[in-house]
């Protein structure tokens, strides 16, 4: 699996999981969201990822996107 394909299953994962959380447990969790979508707009623009640089330092070979 290469960087990027991690960095969008994670920010997946996350976007389902805030759903559950928002649903099941208190209307509060849907602000995670929010917090994920401004984190995509704003790798998207400036290129600088956290979970990027999380996942290159446990050893994730690096995609395209990120180089």
């Amino acid at each position: 699996m290469t960087l990027d394909r991690a960095v969008m299953m994670f920010a997946g994962f996350m976007v389902l999981l805030s759903l559950a959380l928002g649903f099941y447990v208190s209307p509060w969790w849907f602000l995670l969201n929010a917090f994920v979508g401004l984190n995509l707009i704003q790798a998207s623009v400036t290129g600088f990822c956290p979970a990027a640089i999380v996942f290159r330092k446990l050893g994730v070979k690096s995609g395209s996107a990120f180089e």
